[in-house]
């Protein structure tokens, strides 16, 4: 078992979840995609906001599916400069 499978096993059974309430594959991934189509820190929260959802009754395909397709209608910041390139030189 790999550190990671070894955590996430763990942390299931302090929460009192069973070892198969997690998918990880499907988590990473729609973590990934929010990353990199919203931002960085919207990954662990929508993750959160996800599970709250399942927790609450919605499927996960359901509510990953949804999530997907929200992040996809944000549009591209086309903006790529590091903010701390953005502050005006002084002179």
């Amino acid at each position: 078992m790999n550190r990671l499978d070894s955590w996430t096993t763990r942390a299931a059974a302090e929460l009192g979840l069973r070892g198969d309430v997690l998918d990880r594959d499907a988590l990473l991934d729609l973590a990934s995609v929010v990353a990199h189509q919203v931002a960085r820190p919207a990954a662990p929260l929508t993750t959160y906001l996800l599970g709250v959802a399942v927790g609450r009754g919605t499927s996960l395909p359901v509510a990953a599916e949804t999530i997907r397709a929200l992040a996809a209608a944000v549009p591209a910041s086309g903006d790529t400069t590091p903010s701390t390139a953005k502050r005006p030189a002084h002179s």
